[in-house]
C-alpha cells in the first residue's frame, strides 16, 4: 500500500474556522453595539447636567426658573436645545404643579436617529437632582 501525502486543510476544517470567526465577530458586534449606546447617552447626560447648571443661574437672578431654553436672558437661557452629538434634543417644563420654582429637564433621542432604540429611552433630572430615565432598563446604569 502506498500512502498519499496530502497537503492543505480539509473542508471540514476550514468549515470550523469560519464557524468560530462568526461567533467571535457576533460577540464584538452586540458588545459594540452596547458602548456605541452609552457613548451617544453621554451625549444625552451632558446637555441635561449644562441646562440644570443654568436653570440654577437664572433662578440665582430671577427667583423662578425659566422653561424658554433658546431666549435670550434674563427670559430665557439663551442655549441650543439639541446636544452637541445631535442624539437629544432637551424640553424643560416646570414641576407637576405648574410651579415656577421647579424644573424637569427630558432629553429625549431624536426620532430616526440609531439612539431611539436605546434601553433607557428618554433621560430626566428635576431642580432637586433627581435622575430617572424612562426606558426598560431597570439595574440603574442609564445615569
Amino acid at each position: 500500500m502506498s500512502r498519499r501525502l496530502t497537503r492543505g486543510f480539509s473542508l471540514i476544517e476550514l468549515m470550523i474556522v469560519v464557524a468560530v470567526i462568526a461567533v467571535l465577530a457576533s460577540l464584538a458586534y452586540y458588545n459594540y453595539s452596547r458602548y456605541a449606546f452609552r457613548a451617544r447617552r453621554a451625549d444625552g447626560r451632558e446637555i441635561l447636567l449644562r441646562l440644570a447648571a443654568a436653570e440654577e443661574r437664572s433662578f440665582t437672578n430671577q427667583n423662578a426658573y425659566t422653561t424658554d431654553i433658546a431666549g435670550v436672558p434674563p427670559g430665557g437661557l439663551g442655549l441650543d436645545a439639541t446636544s452637541s452629538g445631535g442624539h437629544y434634543t432637551v424640553t424643560v417644563t416646570w414641576g407637576t404643579s405648574g410651579d415656577p420654582n421647579t424644573f424637569v429637564l427630558t432629553a429625549k433621542p431624536v426620532a430616526g436617529d440609531v439612539q431611539s432604540n436605546d434601553a433607557c429611552a428618554w433621560l430626566r433630572i428635576d431642580n432637586v437632582g433627581n435622575k430617572t430615565w424612562t426606558g426598560k432598563k431597570k439595574n440603574g446604569s442609564c445615569w
